[in-house]
């Protein structure tokens, strides 16, 4: 295990060259470095005689053993041991007594909470095959996002549900499902629009996805309140996929 200062410069601008799988943790207290190796372990929280990195030292609701990292089977491990929450990156939460959380290659800042609005921050860095930062790829051919497949009548349920999210608004939240039934009324007037039918298509489409890998879209993963959580999660996952575009919003021009 190998120290590292208070001085030493943010994780976010690289690591120098080291052992392919190596781990760097850093906080404003400073930091280690540890060699990828079975069993390896970096625990952090408040108490700093008693834990490799310290964070929050003066943030009595930070725990004193509030994390540790583990090297196992080939990849390091993110667990909590604390009492309050770690917010990982993409808005998910790890708390106590879930299932570690592996670390990808590369830049992750954890934050852990703290009193009040407090988040303390601890970044993470893991060598890739090469050591060091992973290596530049750039003539490499575009990796495409993971579109979803949609039926039609899915299409046209979640760009009327979701239309806000289309139209770019700066906090934007899905319509009721009572004003979609009512919007898709007015578009299909042939037809029989309900709440409980748009509701029925929005749970498929969100089991789907979730079953694909999303995270967030079932209530387990997203604690108490839900609120809209869950619709919130699946609509961003479809735009940030480019699932649904905004040229989609054509489908809603027949209202005009």
């Amino acid at each position: 295990m190998k120290r590292l200062t208070t001085t030493h410069q943010s994780l976010a601008l690289g690591v120098p060259r080291s052992a392919p799988g190596a781990v760097f943790a850093l906080t404003l207290a400073g930091g280690v470095s540890v060699d990828p190796g079975e069993d390896s372990e970096i625990s952090f929280g408040r108490n700093r005689p008693q834990v490799d990195v310290c964070v929050g030292e003066n943030d009595l609701q930070v725990s004193r053993r509030h994390g540790l990292l583990n090297f196992t089977g080939g990849q390091w491990w993110v667990s909590n041991t604390g009492q309050l929450p770690i917010r990982m990156p993409d808005s998910r939460w790890l708390s106590r007594g879930e299932e570690p959380i592996p670390l990808s290659d590369g830049y992750t800042p954890l934050f852990v909470r703290g009193s009040g609005r407090r988040e303390h921050l601890l970044e993470l860095y893991v060598a890739g095959p090469e050591g060091g930062q992973p290596a530049t790829r750039h003539d490499d051919v575009t990796v495409p996002p993971r579109r979803w497949r949609l039926s039609a009548e899915e299409r046209l349920v979640l760009v009327v549900f979701g239309q806000r999210y289309l139209l770019h608004d700066l906090n934007p939240q899905p319509l009721s499902r009572q004003q979609t039934a009512e919007v898709l009324a007015e578009l299909r007037p042939s037809e029989t629009w309900t709440s409980r039918r748009v509701e029925h298509v929005v749970i498929d489409v969100r089991t789907r996805l979730s079953a694909g890998g999303v995270y967030g879209l079932r209530r387990e993963e997203v604690g108490e309140p839900v609120g809209n959580a869950l619709n919130d999660n699946l609509l961003r996952e479809l735009v940030l996929s480019t699932t649904l575009v905004p040229p989609d919003l054509g489908l809603l021009d027949a209202l005009g």
